[in-house]
């Protein structure tokens, strides 16, 4: 067989017909490619939408349980402190505890305290556990401060080596006042709380886990991480907003840095996050098998229909090579006009339109010098920035103004200054400016362009399609460019100062009530908790009796310079006149907003100025509360949190007072 060059091949692969079954052939190809890409994009969504849903569901389901869980031990160690009473004696309480031993299904021990802090009796008796002291302990601080039921950070058990928690409710005497607690310690590994996550099915890669909102975690397929905080949970965007008090679900990066799909739900009881996880590559495995599959069905059908295709091809491309000559003649000047002899109607029609065009075309270019000239002249004069473009959407005239305004020259590739055009702005403005060419619309838009020498503009552009008088064709576009700048600049510094208050750059009152308006809208539609806090500063009237205004006025920019870098970058901070200060802390929790509200006193207490030798300082009266059901308007949660800034005062100042919604009585309704 010979190997020689044959060059009638490379003809073939020049001809009309090779060319049109190539095209179609990379068509068949294209339509795959996007039957394959939106099969996997659909397929991908449903997949994701499903798993989610499943995610969200038992993620739902397992919090609900373990919140049953802790309120049944809650219940269960207030109804032996209703049984015990008010007594310390040991001996009476230990015989109590083994009288009750059935409270051991659902504790590991049982341990009661005294007011100080120090163990009385515990059940099963353990050497040396009675007369510890836990005073100093977390847990023990938390419900003397709070006098509610509280779930201990978790610890290792000294004898078992087991994690464990300490779930407890305060004790009180007759009058009301705190007399110890009752704590039940519960082993992590067999307390049957995490039950419900062994019984989960997540495929080979998913699991789920619990951690405590410090960011300990309490359960994890991997032991080794079971009461440890090593991780870095900035890792995990969403788990970093579990752990804040958000529950919800959506798809981010997973500890290993794989991404995943992600629910959290919150046991708000003990302040534990459970969440549920499944990596992206598992959710789609099924999916990905599916296409592979659709993938060879269609090469098996493309394939069966070629020879078919070459075929009709060829029947019907036929009479298109005599019509594909002529028209290169007349592209040559050859010839005036396609003479086309056949009888297919199609290609006659195609040879009238196409004579009709080349004279419109012949007409239009006698005229276009002149036309041409005139434009430069007009752009040439005008004082207002303006380009011409073709209906292809490539500018061919830039005027002098608009050079200038652009710090370009005239000879600049277009590609080059559109690079320059702000990266947020220039897909929006390609995209506008292709439909007003496919359209016909004027193009109106409003843009920010860097110049060569870094200073930034603000343009406005308008163009409008060029028509002619006779056939309505279209010759391009005729934009005017003018430079808005300055204008831009006033409106964002008059937003600016509409809502934040000129001497500390805080937020004025304005601008605090809309960002309230807006956190409690989304707690009535999502329940997502919010606090609040409400101060004024004690002592500062001397400040400005004694040192004059600007005095005043000093401390409270190092206040609001203070506040500002102690709370959350969510936060925000609000100066509502005077020495009046709101702070709105979104997806926060009532015990997160008092250890921030602390660390505010604490650092406000460290700020001073100093006139004539003498040193100034202030401290803080801080009233802190949250969103309740019970509030129908912002109004209300305000009045709460300046009650206990009242209050607050009314102990002595210097001090943070927090203030619930007052219980419903239920009396009432039998009134």
């Amino acid at each position: 067989m010979s190997s020689k060059f044959n060059p009638s091949k490379l003809m073939m692969l020049g001809s009309l017909k090779s060319r049109l079954l190539l095209g179609l052939s990379c068509a068949l190809l294209l339509l795959a490619a996007l039957v394959l890409g939106m099969a996997w994009q659909v397929g991908k969504t449903m997949v994701q939408e499903t798993n989610m849903a499943h995610l969200r569901y038992e993620a739902n389901l397992i919090a609900d349980e373990i919140t049953q869980q802790i309120d049944h031990r809650f219940q269960a160690l207030e109804r032996l402190s209703d049984v015990i009473g008010v007594s310390n004696n040991a001996q009476w309480l230990s015989h109590q505890l083994g009288r009750n031993d059935a409270l051991l299904a659902w504790f590991d021990a049982v341990v009661i305290s005294d007011t100080q802090g120090r163990i009385l009796s515990d059940w099963p008796v353990v050497q040396g556990r009675a007369g510890l002291e836990t005073q100093e302990l977390e847990y023990f601080k938390t419900l003397k401060g709070t006098r509610r039921p509280y779930v201990s950070e978790p610890f290792v058990g000294r004898a078992s080596d087991i994690p464990m928690v300490l779930i407890s409710v305060p004790r009180f005497d007759n009058a009301g006042q705190f007399a110890g607690f009752i704590g039940g310690v519960v082993s992590l590994d067999s307390s049957g709380l995490f039950n419900r996550l062994a019984t989960i099915r997540l495929g080979s890669k998913g699991y789920a886990a619990v951690v405590t909102a410090t960011g300990k975690v309490l359960y994890h397929p991997d032991r080794s991480l079971i009461n440890n905080a090593d991780f870095d949970s900035k890792a995990s965007p969403l788990l970093d907003l579990a752990l804040d008090g958000w529950q919800g679900d959506g798809v981010g990066r997973l500890l290993d840095g794989r991404m995943g799909l992600q629910s959290y739900s919150q046991v708000w009881p003990a302040s534990w996050v459970v969440g549920l996880y499944l990596p992206t590559e598992q959710a789609q495995l099924p999916l990905s098998g599916f296409i592979h599959k659709l993938g060879w069905i269609w090469v098996v059908i493309a394939l069966l229909m070629m020879p078919g295709l070459w075929w009709l091809l060829a029947r019907i491309l036929a009479p298109l090579n005599q019509l594909e000559a002529q028209i290169g003649d007349v592209g040559l000047g050859r010839r005036a006009y396609v003479d086309l002899e056949t009888n297919m109607q199609e290609l006659e029609q195609v040879a009238t339109t196409f004579n009709r065009v080349e004279g419109e075309r012949q007409q239009l270019v006698g005229h276009l010098q002149e036309r041409e000239a005139f434009l430069d002249s007009v752009l040439n004069a005008s004082p207002q920035g303006m380009f011409v473009a073709d209906f292809g959407g490539n500018i061919t005239y830039m005027n002098p103004a608009l050079l200038d305004v652009l710090g370009i020259s005239a000879n600049m590739p277009m590609e080059a200054w559109l690079d320059q055009i702000h990266i947020d702005d220039r897909s929006g403005a390609k995209d506008m400016w292709m439909h007003s060419l496919k359209t016909g619309n004027d193009y109106v838009r409003q843009l920010r362009f860097i110049r060569s020498d870094k200073e930034m503009l603000w343009l406005d552009i308008h163009a409008r399609v060029v028509m002619l008088t006779q056939g309505g064709h279209s010759l391009g576009l005729v934009g005017v460019v003018k430079d808005i700048t300055e204008r831009r600049e006033q409106e964002a510094l008059q937003r600016w100062e509409a809502e934040h208050d000129p001497l500390t750059g805080l937020l004025n009152r304005r601008g605090f009530e809309r960002r309230l308006e807006e956190a409690f809208a989304d707690f009535q539609k999502t329940s997502t908790p919010s606090a609040l806090l409400l101060f004024d500063l004690d002592h500062f009237k001397p400040i400005n009796d004694e040192g004059g205004h600007a005095l005043g006025d000093e401390m409270l920019r190092r206040i609001a310079q203070v506040v500002a870098w102690e709370v959350r970058r969510s936060d925000h901070v609000a100066r509502q006149g005077g020495d009046e200060f709101g702070v709105l802390l979104p997806s926060c929790t009532l015990g997160q907003a008092e250890r921030i509200a602390e660390s505010l006193r604490q650092a406000v207490s460290e700020v001073s100025v100093v006139h004539e030798g003498k040193e100034y300082t202030v401290t803080l009266s801080i009233g802190v509360t949250c969103f309740d059901e019970t509030d129908t308007t912002v109004d209300a949660a305000l009045s709460r949190a300046d009650a206990a800034s009242y209050d607050a005062k009314g102990k002595g100042r210097d001090s943070v007072v927090v203030k619930l919604p007052k219980a419903p009585d239920p009396m009432a309704l039998f009134e």
